[in-house]
């Protein structure tokens, strides 16, 4: 199965809106090693990339379609 690369279109505008989030101790030392062991150095990006790949694959595999999914498969 191949993913598609998305990318939004148009000219970057600047972040000004801020999100946060709460974790525990044990969540955060996970992402932490994570990080560590992929070399990851900017953090902000690889949360916000990780985030929004995950809400538009959903919303690819959620887009309306003509028919059910066990009426194509007949």
């Amino acid at each position: 199965m191949r993913t598609k690369g998305y990318k939004l279109q148009g000219r970057r505008k600047p972040r000004t809106r801020k999100a946060e989030f709460m974790l525990s101790d044990e969540e955060h030392e996970l992402i932490a090693f994570y990080l560590k062991k992929y070399k990851i150095t900017n953090r902000s990006r690889w949360f916000r990339e990780t985030v929004l790949n995950h809400i538009l694959k959903n919303m690819d595999q959620d887009y309306p379609t003509l028919f059910e999914e066990n009426e194509m498969r007949r």
